[in-house]
């Protein structure tokens, strides 16, 4: 008797810690990810396409990612540490896009909404932000490949420094500063 309780016991510790578990987990990309919900990160090792995509989470790209984002809601952020590009064109995103350390192709953010900032930091590839709108600050700081930087409405800040050669572009609605080599944009 007294085992059978032990037994019980022990089948119900185990059947809780299972519902304990989440059923949330990160998912890879690729393959290339459709108009599907997904309720936790995307993590982008390879070429990922996110095309009327729903992210509740980040998307996160590494070193050997190379994203495309059309027609996506991102609840989070887009954070790019190193790739070979990042792309998106008409996104609805939450939060930060922070393109850092990008060595490939050609990357740029454009038709977009940004509920956070809009970060270029030491890219080495020519960089394109143009027609979107940004709750946070647009900046640009350490890039190398050149910068376009034309046509958003900015609420925030528009900051540009140490970028080799100075960005160019223009017709930016700013409702802070715009600031050293943005200065005239």
């Amino acid at each position: 008797m007294k085992d059978q309780k032990a037994l019980r016991a022990v089948a119900l510790a185990v059947g809780l810690g299972t519902l304990a578990v989440p059923a949330f987990a990160d998912v890879y990309c690729p393959p290339n990810l459709g108009p599907v919900t997904i309720d936790d990160n995307v993590i982008v090792n390879g070429q990922c396409l996110l095309n009327g995509t729903h992210v509740k989470g980040n998307v996160v790209v590494q070193p050997s990612g190379a994203l495309t984002v059309r027609d996506a809601d991102i609840d989070g952020n887009i954070q790019a540490d190193g790739g070979v590009y990042v792309r998106v064109n008409r996104a609805n995103v939450g939060g930060d896009i922070q393109l850092e350390g990008v060595f490939g192709e050609v990357s740029r953010v454009q038709r977009s909404n940004i509920g956070g900032n809009l970060q270029l930091d030491s890219n080495h590839i020519r960089l394109v932000a143009e027609y979107n709108a940004i709750d946070g600050d647009l900046q640009a700081f350490g890039n190398t490949g050149g910068v376009v930087i034309r046509y958003n409405i900015i609420d925030g800040n528009l900051q540009c420094k140490s970028n080799a050669p100075a960005p160019t572009g223009g017709f930016n609605q700013v409702s802070g500063n715009k600031e050293e080599q943005c200065a005239g944009l």
